[in-house]
This record gives structure tokens, C-alpha cells and sequence, in this order.
């Protein structure tokens, strides 16, 4: 199948116009057109071989949402015509615990990525979906609501599922007290979803111009973290605290605002190791943990949810003409929230 999209053909090269070929339509494929592709920090990590050697060239992107245009002979799940999404991974050894348990993310041989990976049959190059089509194994898509905006659906398959797992995993619900560290692309999902459970969500940033944003997505309490000891008040406080933060930081101040037996989940990536005292887990019986987006099950239960709340990602829509300045502007943290590129635009 002919596509177009693009790629990255060197390591750290920009994004540039690239013609391709997906596989051939098996009998469990879907085939979509793609309507939208997010645009996530890792993609940008993967380009720039940031975490570790990757394959050239390179058709980044997990944030995917289209409509199916064609099914292979065997496909129940899907018709032409359904609006479809497609996250992080494309398969999975599908034998493993983890993998029978609907944990494909953990699956123990390694679950196969969208891109920059080499699909099961050894020899296929994944292209990810900065393209106009995709094909996959209906097993690792799911059902998008058909009320939702695309836009805005497409980081869900990504930035949406990596907040909503962990506030299912520790139980957040209506009495829950949950801080979210960061207001960005992963943040803001953190706390649109933290408030539809019903929890008093807090946001920690250090940017003190995201504080109305915060509270307009529910968030009760906005802490400027940019202010000396502004953490001080709220130590053994929470209930659940998520990091969305890349940068490093000192995670003790925040395992401090845990109550007894609380958790702070790690789900941003620091460019080193944190340093933990571990008086700062004695002292409540704190736990210190971390969570990578979700399997093919909670993705539609995410969705699901999404649908009866009608939760989607803030967007910036852009063409892919402009992929190159949305990277920069990314790292510069100049987005709210999430990019998505118009698949038309290809």
C-alpha cells in the first residue's frame, strides 16, 4: 500500500517529505486513513537517537486516529467506516502473562513499538503515523467514540492513557486527594481525568501563567512551585501524586506530600536518576512507583470514559509543513497542550 508522510532519514536530521509502502492487508488488518497524528516528546527523543540507536529513516508517531477504509477477511472487530485509534504499540508476543492478562505494554519479550522497531515477522520496518494510512492487527486498535473530535482523540491513544492508567491502577475516586506535577501535554490529561473521577486534584507547576488553565480544567488548588518552600504546607497531603516532569528535580520535597501508605507515580523521564532518601519513604510507608501507558483493554475503557465525559486533549493543529518548528517549540514547552499534525496535509 502506498503511503506518504514523514520521516526523519538520519539520525537528527529534520522532518522531510518521504514516500513509503505499508504491508499488504492480512486477514486480521485494518487498513485506515489516518485523520490526525500527535505529536509526543518521545517522537522527538527517537529522531534525535536520543535513546540510544534507532532505525533510519524513521516515520515517527503513537497518537493516531483515523477511520478504517478496509478490513482483511478474518476481522470481526471493525467495518469500514468505524473511527479507529492506534497508541504506542502494534503487537506483543500475545503468549505472556502479561500479555494474556491485557498488559501488552509489559509483555515480556518486549512489545513491538508503532515505529522505530521491527515488526514480528523479523523483517518489516514499523513506520509510525505521520502518514495518510495505516494497517495494523485490529488486536492493538480501538474504538474511538464517533461524537469525539479527532484532533483532540489523538493524543489520548498516548498522553491520554499514560494519566488515566495510574488514576485506575491506585483506586483514584470521589475523596481521593491527587496533585499532578506539570501542566503540559501529559499533565493537563492528568487532571481533566483525576476531576471526572471526582478527585480534588492540586497542580504543582512552576509556571505561574498555566494557573487559570488548571483551575478551568477542575483542578481545586494551584501551587507555584517557582516560590521558595510554596511545598511545605502541603506535606502528607495526598493521596496520589503524578510526576509528569522530564526534568530533574528533587523528588523528596514531592514524597514528602504523601500521606501514609501513599503513592508518587513516575511517569515523566528525567535525563538522570533521581536521588531518594530513604527517610523520605520511611517516614509514612510512602512508595515511590511507575506506570507506562496501557494495554488494549484499558485504552477503550480510557475512551469509553472519554466518550461519557467528553474528554479530549487540548490541541494545537498544525500541518506538517510546520512539523519541524512544533519539535522546537515542544521542547520549548510553548504548546498547550499537544500538537497534532492534519493528516491531510501529507
Amino acid at each position: 500500500m502506498k503511503a506518504r508522510g514523514l520521516a526523519a532519514l538520519t539520525p537528527k536530521a529534520p522532518l522531510t517529505s518521504f514516500e513509503f509502502e505499508r504491508r499488504d492487508l492480512g486477514a486480521h488488518d485494518v487498513a485506515l486513513d489516518i485523520a490526525y497524528a500527535g505529536i509526543c516528546h518521545s517522537d522527538i527523543h527517537q529522531v534525535r537517537e536520543e535513546w540510544g540507536p534507532a532505525i533510519f529513516p524513521m516515520v515517527p508517531g503513537h497518537e493516531i486516529a483515523g477511520t478504517v477504509s478496509a478490513i482483511g477477511s478474518s476481522v470481526t472487530r471493525f467495518k469500514v467506516g468505524d473511527l479507529i485509534g492506534v497508541g504506542v504499540f502494534i503487537d506483543s508476543c500475545r503468549t505472556c502473562a502479561s500479555c494474556i492478562a491485557g498488559l501488552q505494554q509489559y509483555c515480556q519479550e518486549g512489545m513491538t513499538g508503532t515505529y522505530n522497531s521491527i515488526e514480528r515477522d523479523g523483517r518489516t520496518v514499523a513506520f509510525g503515523g505521520y502518514s495518510n494510512l495505516f494497517v495494523i492487527d485490529e488486536d492493538y486498535a480501538v474504538h474511538i467514540p464517533p461524537h469525539l473530535p479527532l484532533a483532540g482523540v489523538a493524543p489520548l491513544l498516548c498522553a491520554g492513557i499514560t494519566l488515566y492508567s495510574p488514576l485506575r491502577t491506585w483506586n483514584v475516586g470521589p475523596g481521593s486527594k491527587v496533585a499532578v506535577m506539570g501542566l503540559g501535554g501529559l499533565g493537563h490529561m492528568g487532571v481533566k481525568f483525576a476531576v471526572a473521577m471526582g478527585a480534588e486534584v492540586s497542580v504543582l507547576s512552576h509556571s505561574p501563567s498555566k494557573k487559570a488553565d488548571a483551575l478551568a480544567m477542575g483542578a481545586k488548588h494551584f501551587i507555584d512551585t517557582s516560590i521558595s518552600g510554596a511545598l511545605k504546607p502541603l506535606n502528607k497531603s495526598f493521596d496520589l501524586v503524578l510526576n509528569t516532569v522530564s526534568a530533574y528535580l528533587d523528588i523528596n520535597e514531592y514524597l514528602d506530600l504523601l500521606k501514609l501508605d501513599a503513592t508518587l507515580v513516575v511517569i515523566g523521564l528525567p535525563g538522570r536518576p533521581y536521588e531518594v532518601s530513604a527517610g523520605a519513604l520511611l517516614n509514612g510507608r510512602r512508595r515511590i512507583a511507575g506506570s507506562m501507558i496501557g494495554g488494549i483493554a484499558e485504552m477503550q475503557e480510557m475512551l469509553d470514559f472519554c466518550g461519557k465525559h467528553s474528554i479530549v486533549s487540548d490541541v494545537e493543529i498544525v500541518e506538517a509543513g510546520y512539523a519541524n518548528t512544533a519539535y522546537e517549540r515542544t521542547i520549548a514547552s510553548d504548546v498547550k497542550y499537544r500538537f497534532v499534525i492534519d493528516a491531510a496535509s501529507f
